[in-house]
């Protein structure tokens, strides 16, 4: 499963500002609800409700916050690079600046956890890691996470 099956170049945020782990999930359900057509209120409560069984702040300034959705059609993502990094509880204790929401159908089942899985890879690349963080252009940020696809296929 490739990330450009799952982000689109408008699912990008290259500069979000939030003060808290709730206000980034928030925005990230505004952006989410534009991609979507979904109701923003909906996507919140299932992001926020996975958040309340267990940060998914993996580690290394990373989230991947996710969820299922039962009236949505296609497993869809939004990635954002923080303008501050934010207190994100979690595994490490280390404030979160790049966030992978992913947001998927409810019978998704195996490809959930593929997408969410292929996701990890990728933000477990160090070298992938410092490229996000080094640029602040929506485009550019795009750029290397479709690249990351063709050159760590899988």
């Amino acid at each position: 499963m490739a990330l450009a099956d799952l982000i689109a170049q408008n699912s990008v945020l290259p500069a979000l500002k939030a003060n808290s782990k709730k206000q980034l999930l928030q925005e990230l359900a505004s952006k989410a609800s534009e991609v979507t057509g979904l109701p923003e209120r909906e996507i919140f409560d299932v992001i926020l409700q996975r958040e309340r069984l267990g940060s998914t702040g993996v580690g290394n300034g990373i989230a991947i916050p996710h969820g299922k959705l039962p009236t949505l059609e296609r497993i869809v993502g939004i990635f954002a690079r923080l303008d501050q990094p934010v207190n994100f509880e979690a595994l490490d204790d280390q404030p979160v600046d790049l966030v992978f929401l992913l947001l998927a159908p409810e019978g998704a089942g195996a490809d959930h956890l593929k997408a969410l899985s292929r996701i990890a890879r990728v933000l477990r690349d160090s070298e992938m890691v410092a490229k996000l963080r080094a640029t602040d252009d929506a485009a550019s940020l795009y750029a290397f996470l479709s690249q990351a696809q063709s050159s760590n296929a899988a």
